[in-house]
């Protein structure tokens, strides 16, 4: 067998473990309402992504490259001819230049892919004019998955092995005879009501009617891909119960499910279609012999692609590393005088978004100092509204919360708000979800059409109803019902300074800001805000964090560890509106020097992105940034982390002077004062990580935005209030970016590249920590991103990858 095949060969098929391995192969989606953006190739990253690539293809015609005539646009003008030899050198791909650019002008030969029971039955001509079994069988799926999981209690009763979601839709189905009529097959309603009530038996007796063949995990991978969407809604809700260890099996019963249609299929053709079925099964069959050929052939094929894409990804680089080495030639001195405090300092979220307002903060003044954090700000809480069960990850979704942050004495307020918004939930549901009866509509529509026109002659701020609870109110922490005491407080406290580098030097004022966004008519909207906070804006940890800090009890301990904040030093809460680049502070008035060096950065970083979102020179930018924030009709109302291509991880000296474009994470991080590491190998771990899911969510929602993408946001419905959208009315439900979020209908605003890692720090210290943590590794050596150390006293940028380091010389392009 070819070694790039990540398929296993089985002379007998374990079901219990060929199925729950199947399961684990997707990547895990969440709701609306928390949306973070994730990697949509997570579970796979212990292969090579050229040879996910080429099995995806196989199974479910996935693309994880964008077509050749894209690479051919970009030729000479991005990719240069030393781009395209230094990636056929690395690929190890013998071909000169001439070779491969006339490979991007040759049609390829078209290669058989997987095809399912139900595709081969649409093939077929007779079936021409009929519905399609794929969209039928997504839809039935996809429409009782949305009823279903409407209610919170059925996931957490469907999740355990009690096989309650498979066992309901199969009532469902046997008593639903009008599939018969729809798809005119006669007689298939029976063999829904034949079907075993049991998932696990269902499958072990379709395995043994196909004869246990090699490669079955492969194809019920293929059935999984046919509804992806939910599957990845169901695998985060095994993500959710692995914190807790508790065994999770919905994306197994879903798998049933979707192999009980192909049960069904097979039984109703051998029974009423002998002649059909006779050819049909031999060619089904035959496919589990020949897929590691196919997948072989799909990877010959796709291997000159592999070298145009690894050139965009250079090009990119080699202007990178030019900035760099030229920064660091003119500078003597990386780090900020240890013996003098900064007249204003600023912590921001890594996200991209904020490198144009931290440069555009910077520039108001010589003195003025900002820092790259995650955006949660180190706090593992998660949000909780008192008299009320409501609870809210403020937290990566890699991490579970392990305080709670509640806002007390404010019982009466929170129980009326929230009280509201499930009200205005049920309403919103009754006339946007998908299956909503045009009854309802026509007999309120009049009043549907009086809220619209007033929000569009009259538009108000947008306003998310848990949010407008969290006020100014000192937070209660308190961990397993218990209060932190003022050890634990400042254990904490201390140990977020120390990874914020922040122990020495303090400027009198400290501003803590979050990020979110300001968009109206939005079901996405949880993605345009801290993917850091658990798809929350940073409001709640910022308030936290600086009322942890302005703490006197809390200073006092912090002295004992040798941080000494002076009294004269106070930590502001704040947030940047990423949507229209507004810095608004929740509990203090800044002096007016400061002020006015905020409202200045606001202006110059609006001014500069002015034209990326359509705003022209004629209009006044600050009105038109606002109006579009309330604009219900807006579908572009900012490009959130659009063209993010790398995270740099260094003494902020080292970017300060560098116009990186907002496409870069910036994470601040002296190696020198990290004396065990251990700093750089939770960033290596936890930030480097989650930008590798943004990274390949904008990725994949490019290269194949109908698997990994959600389409058309004008089509978009919700589903269940926040469980996802379909477009239109049915199909699978939709995940990753909308195309408005990553077109602006003339060219794509997101260049596909893997993320590109700096990291300023011994190259030992990398090294051990990647060879360590095993998922740092695999992304790392699996060609998932590319991994480099800056040495800023050699001023050499070097390659870590399979174990080696590889010197990279500076760009050839001079």
């Amino acid at each position: 067998m070819n070694s790039h095949a990540y398929h296993q060969e089985q002379s007998i098929v374990d079901y219990p473990k060929v199925i729950s391995e199947v399961s684990k192969r997707i990547a895990p989606v969440w709701p609306l309402d928390t949306a973070i953006a994730v990697n949509p190739w997570w579970p796979l990253r212990d292969k090579k992504f050229s040879d996910v690539s080429s099995n995806l293809e196989v199974l479910g015609e996935v693309k994880c490259l964008m077509p050749k005539a894209f690479y051919q646009r970009h030729w000479w003008t991005t990719i240069k001819p030393e781009h395209l030899q230094t990636a056929a050198k690395a690929q190890k791909y013998e071909a000169d230049e001439a070779m491969l650019v006339s490979i991007l002008k040759q049609t390829d030969q078209p290669i058989p892919h997987w095809h399912n029971l139900s595709d081969l039955l649409d093939g077929l001509p007779e079936h021409a004019k009929k519905i399609t079994w794929r969209d039928e069988i997504v839809q039935q799926i996809s429409q009782f998955c949305g009823l279903y999981f409407q209610h919170p209690d059925q996931i957490k009763d469907s999740s355990q092995s009690t096989d309650q979601l498979y066992k309901t839709w199969l009532d469902v189905a046997r008593k639903d005879k009008g599939i018969e009529v729809v798809m005119s097959e006669k007689g298939l309603h029976q063999h829904f009501l034949d079907l075993p009530d049991c998932p696990k038996q269902l499958c072990e007796d379709f395995i043994q009617i196909l004869g246990t063949p090699k490669n079955f995990d492969e194809y019920a991978h293929s059935l999984l891909i046919d509804v992806h969407g939910w599957a990845s809604l169901l695998a985060y809700h095994a993500w959710q119960d692995n914190f807790t260890e508790t065994s999770n099996t919905l994306v197994e019963q879903l798998l049933a499910i979707r192999l009980a249609w192909e049960s069904v299929l097979w039984h109703q053709n051998k029974q009423n279609h002998q002649v059909r079925f006779d050819d049909l099964s031999t060619r089904f069959l035959n496919q589990f012999e020949n897929l590691p050929q196919l997948i072989q052939q799909y990877h010959e094929q796709q291997q000159a692609l592999w070298v145009w894409q690894k050139a965009l990804e250079i090009s990119y680089q080699s202007e990178l590393h030019d900035k760099l080495h030229t920064e660091i030639t003119n500078q003597s001195q990386l780090q900020t005088n240890p013996d003098h405090s900064p007249a204003l300092q600023a912590a921001f979220c890594i996200d991209v978004r904020s490198e144009p307002m931290r440069r555009a903060l910077e520039a108001q003044h010589l003195e003025i100092e900002t820092i790259g954090f995650a955006g949660f700000f180190g706090l593992p809480i998660d949000y909780a509204l008192s008299d009320s069960s409501y609870r809210r990850p403020q937290l990566p979704g890699l991490l579970a919360p392990v305080i709670q942050a509640l806002q007390e004495d404010r019982e009466d307020q929170t129980a009326s708000i929230v009280n509201k918004l499930h009200l205005n939930q049920r309403q919103q549901n009754a006339f946007d979800a998908a299956p909503a009866s045009l009854g309802l509509v026509e007999m309120f529509g009049i009043f549907k059409i009086g809220e619209m026109l007033k929000q569009s002659l009259w538009p108000v701020k947008p306003q998310h109803a848990i949010n407008a609870l969290c006020d100014n109110s000192p937070f209660k922490l308190t961990r397993d019902g218990v209060s932190l005491t003022l050890d634990e407080q400042s254990e904490l406290a201390a140990g977020i300074l120390k990874n914020l580098g922040l122990t020495k030097c303090f400027a009198p004022t400290v501003l803590l800001l979050g990020h979110g966004s300001c968009t109206a008519n939005n079901p996405q909207a949880a993605g345009l805000d801290c993917g850091a906070c658990g798809g929350q804006t940073g409001e709640v940890n910022v308030k936290v964090l600086a009322q942890l800090l302005n703490d006197d009890d809390v200073r006092s301990e912090l002295k004992k560890v040798d941080i000494h904040i002076p009294i004269t030093t106070q930590f502001v809460a704040g947030l940047h509106n990423t949507t229209t680049d507004h810095i608004d502070l929740y509990d203090q008035a800044l002096n007016a020097r400061c002020q006015k060096w905020l409202n200045e950065a606001t202006e110059q970083a609006q001014n500069r992105r002015a034209k990326s979102v359509g705003i022209t020179a004629h209009e006044s930018a600050p009105k038109a940034y606002l109006k579009r924030s309330h604009d219900w009709s807006e579908v572009r109302p900012e490009w959130g982390l659009a063209n993010n291509a790398a995270f740099i991880v260094a003494p902020r000296g080292l970017t300060r002077n560098i116009d990186l474009e907002g496409r870069s994470f910036l994470h601040d991080y002296d190696w020198q004062k990290d004396h065990d590491f251990s700093i750089l190998e939770l960033i290596m771990t936890a930030p480097m990580i989650v930008t590798n899911w943004i990274n390949l969510q904008y990725y994949a929602s490019v290269t194949d935005n109908r698997l990994y993408g959600s389409g058309n946001k004008l089509l978009h419905n919700v589903v269940g209030d926040h469980l996802g959208v379909f477009e239109g009315n049915g199909g699978d439900l939709r995940i990753g970016l909308s195309m408005q979020s990553l077109h602006d209908g003339k060219d794509w605003r997101h260049m596909p590249l893997r993320l590109s890692v700096y990291i300023a720090a011994p190259k030992k210290a990398i090294a051990d920590i990647a060879q360590k943590h095993e998922a740092v590794a695999q992304l790392i050596n699996n060609d998932w991103l590319y991994l480099f150390q800056v040495d800023t006293q050699t001023n050499e940028i070097s390659r870590y990858y399979q174990s080696e380091w590889q010197l990279r010389l500076q760009s050839q392009t001079k």
